[in-house]
């Protein structure tokens, strides 16, 4: 994709960018934004900076939510991933609603949007986003209260703020590990520094930890949103873009936040409409190697368990590969062995410890 940036003008290039992954296409034509204004020395008009944090909002509850329904089907409860994934799915229609898509948000432009968001759809996103607060409360105090959820999160994958710190990672991956770093906040973007929100840290450095982080990072996804809505009303109908008529010679640098952390986008121009050099950084590609220091020493049936709570993204970690001709490793177990030595574990704790739990009947 790199590659095939250099090949497209720049106002093709984040509709291509949207597209390596499922999960962070706002925040990766987010970060290319930032990285082609600042090539520019051009920024954004207001309402499309409002518009911009809300998209990269609701992409960052519906992926967070994913994450929770696929974290309990990772334990053993089928029931939490269905919840997770039920009530994601209004937030999946607003994103039709607001970008023309469900899973690639075409909106991000050099210089603003592509799409205004109407005056009269306001009140149904906001009624949206309201419905949301109680499932997300729920969901929170099920996962803080049960004691299944606790007894196979807690203590599990310990990412301690000095490993956190020097394996350079980012996103929830810091944040449990009480390390408070958000480039949302730490070198502002988009409509964040216009609105009130908090950075969410935990300091049990755990799964539970994981879990709780991206959970009530979805409660703070909801207050931007509001907010946004509510500022975004004050600004004028279908003033959304700035953009230049001419490229300039030189270098760009773009962040986001993405659900997973921070995506860094690099982009070198000579002056023409192609750049002669793009680079893109996924969250993931930093966050990944912190799973040794997670994993040594525990259960092979938590190793499933730890590395998913990273929420990692393949596709972002492409260029990563690892060859070992010295060892000849036999009896390698798949993905389906891990999953199995999971649920082997929950039902092994459950019927040890004489759990029950009432909040998944």
């Amino acid at each position: 994709m790199e590659k095939r940036c250099e090949t497209l003008t720049y106002d093709q290039i984040p509709m291509l960018l949207a597209r390596i992954c499922g999960i962070c296409s706002a925040s990766h034509p987010m970060a290319c934004a930032n990285a082609l204004e600042d090539l520019c020395g051009i920024e954004a008009p207001p309402r499309a900076q409002y518009i911009r944090a809300i998209i990269c909002e609701l992409e960052r509850l519906h992926s967070h939510m994913l994450w929770a329904g696929l974290a309990g089907h990772f334990i053993g409860y089928n029931t939490v991933f269905m919840w997770a994934w039920r009530y994601r799915e209004p937030i999946l229609d607003l994103c039709e609603k607001v970008t023309g898509s469900r899973n690639h948000y075409e909106n991000f432009k050099l210089g603003g949007c592509r799409r205004d968001i109407p005056q009269e759809s306001i009140p149904e996103i906001r009624q949206c986003v309201d419905d949301l607060d109680k499932p997300l409360t729920m969901l929170l105090e099920a996962v803080q209260d049960d004691p299944v959820i606790g007894v196979r999160t807690r203590g599990i994958g310990i990412l301690t703020e000095e490993n956190a710190r020097a394996y350079c990672v980012n996103g929830p991956t810091a944040r449990h590990s009480n390390w408070p770093i958000d480039v949302r906040r730490d070198e502002p973007y988009a409509a964040y520094d216009w609105i009130d929100w908090d950075v969410i840290t935990m300091d049990t450095c755990d799964v539970f930890a994981q879990v709780a982080v991206r959970l009530l990072e979805c409660l703070e996804a909801n207050k931007i949103i509001r907010q946004c809505l509510e500022k975004m009303e004050d600004t004028e109908p279908g003033v959304i873009d700035n953009e230049p008529r001419t490229i300039p010679e030189g270098e760009g640098i773009g962040h986001a936040e993405a659900p997973r952390g921070e995506t860094i986008h690099y982009v070198r121009s000579d002056g023409t409409n192609y750049p002669i050099r793009y680079k893109a950084r996924a969250p993931t590609y930093m966050n990944l190697p912190s799973f040794k220091p997670q994993v040594v020493g525990g259960e092979l049936a938590d190793a499933m368990l730890t590395v998913a709570a990273m929420d990692p993204c393949y596709s972002c970690t492409e260029r990563m590969a690892v060859v070992d001709r010295k060892r000849h490793i036999e009896g390698v177990l798949t993905m389906k062995d891990l999953l199995q030595l999971t649920h082997e574990k929950t039902a092994r704790l459950i019927k040890h410890h004489n759990l029950k739990s009432p909040a998944w009947k």
